[in-house]
């Protein structure tokens, strides 16, 4: 009797232990950074004329504003996912089981079964406890590196607003219409 119980409660707690969630939610990464500068010729430049003023205002935009996206990696953004490890249930599971053999072999000879039950309880409860911690903490190391990513994003937004703005300036000057 006294190994069927623990077989039959680490089998159970092992079971839970195999389905484990995805994450709760998925955001999505933030749109790629623009540095387009739409323009119409106004005063019927050519094609050619188009490309060097383009190119002219390029180098004039990058050294007004201090950014180059030729040079400034402009891939999408990548997100960071934090998981806790062991996976969430886990140290619930791993308790119970421990729980139980411990209260099964501390147990007096005709109470195993009960011995076996309060320990896996009380194993659970100490798991679940180590569970929620493990969480809350792989939680907070995400929030450092959402808040890290947004403000990196924030930055090369604002430099790259900075940039198309010189663009356009450029542009304009030249005698093109700007959007």
């Amino acid at each position: 009797m006294r190994y069927a119980t623990l077989i039959a409660l680490c089998s159970t707690s092992l079971a839970a232990c195999a389905d484990v969630p995805p994450p709760a939610s998925v955001q999505t990464a933030p749109a790629p950074i623009s540095t387009q500068v739409y323009f119409y010729p106004g005063a019927g430049q050519s094609a050619a004329q188009q490309s060097r003023d383009r190119y002219d205002c390029y180098l004039w935009a990058a050294k007004q504003s201090g950014f180059d996206p030729s040079r400034t990696s402009l891939a999408l953004p990548q997100r960071t996912y934090v998981q806790p490890v062991p996976p969430k249930g886990t140290g619930t599971a791993v308790g119970a089981v421990t729980g139980a053999a411990v209260g099964a072999a501390v147990s007096g000879r005709h109470n195993e079964g009960e011995g076996a039950i309060i320990g896996a309880v009380a194993g659970a409860v100490l798991g679940a406890a180590s569970d929620a911690s493990r969480t809350a903490q792989a939680q907070q190391v995400q929030q450092r590196y959402d808040r890290r990513d947004a403000t990196r994003a924030a930055a090369l937004e604002e430099q790259a607003s900075s940039y198309r703005r010189a663009m356009g300036a450029c542009l304009a000057g030249r005698g093109y219409t700007v959007q």
